[in-house]
Order: structure tokens, then sequence, then C-alpha cells
């Protein structure tokens, strides 16, 4: 329908910014990495890495992960509350898995470092959760 004054594409080119803007506060990129160390099976250390991304990623998106939000935009709060499906989802990413193990006086130490390399991922936050995606 026509405004009085006649302009149409005036109401449609505020929309469309509006949509677009909203769009641009609610998705991004980021760089993620994780380590953990496990060594003579105990946890020893545990580091995840999150950071936007300076530059867009190029690449194909990978099948996404879904997580809650409980009303938080804080990617690195969002998995910390999501632990186990996070995990579970990078192992099928793939993560470098360095071993070793040492035997002294019948005594052995082992040592395992798992390592998820920098990965870029697009995340959409929405109401209630974040579509985490890969970019591979």
């Amino acid at each position: 329908m026509r405004s009085r004054d006649g302009n149409r594409t005036f109401s449609l080119r505020l929309c469309s910014i509006i949509f677009f803007y909203s769009l641009a506060l609610n998705a991004g990129e980021y760089l993620i990495s994780y380590r953990y160390v496990v060594k003579d099976a105990i946890l020893y250390n545990d580091l995840l890495l999150v950071s936007h991304a300076m530059q867009s990623c190029h690449g194909k998106p990978q099948k996404p992960l879904i997580l809650e939000t409980n009303d938080t935009n804080n990617l690195k709060q969002i998995i910390s509350k999501n632990p186990d499906e996070f995990m579970q989802y990078i192992h099928k990413l793939g993560l470098d898995v360095k071993s070793t193990q040492i035997t002294s006086n019948l005594q052995t130490t082992s040592t395992t470092i798992l390592t998820l390399k920098t990965t870029c991922f697009k995340v959409d936050f929405n109401d209630n959760f974040a579509k985490i995606t890969p970019i591979k």
C-alpha cells in the first residue's frame, strides 16, 4: 500500500535495513581452539580459547551444533555451560591426539594431549539457543 506522498520504496528500504542490522547483531564468526591434557588418567589442564574473527571466514558450512543460551550472547559461557555436548561435537570434527608413555623403575607415566586446531565457526544467536556451525 502506498503512503500519502506515494513513497513506497522508502518504507521497504527502512524495513530491509532494520532486518539486516538485526542479523548483523545476532550472528558472527568466531575462532575457537580447545586443548586438554590428561596425565595418568587425571585431567591435568583444560583450555578453551574463543575470539571474534577479524576477517570473514571462507569455506563450506558443516553440520551445526545447537546449544541453549539462557539469555546470554557470550559464546565462551555458553560452551562452558554445555561442555559434554561441545566435547562430543568437536570429537566428530577431528582432534589432534598426541600420546606419550614412559616406564621408569617399573612405574608407568602416560600423557595424552587432545587439541582442536583453531577453527572458524559461524555463530547465530537466537532467543533461546545458539547455532554453532564450523566452516571448513
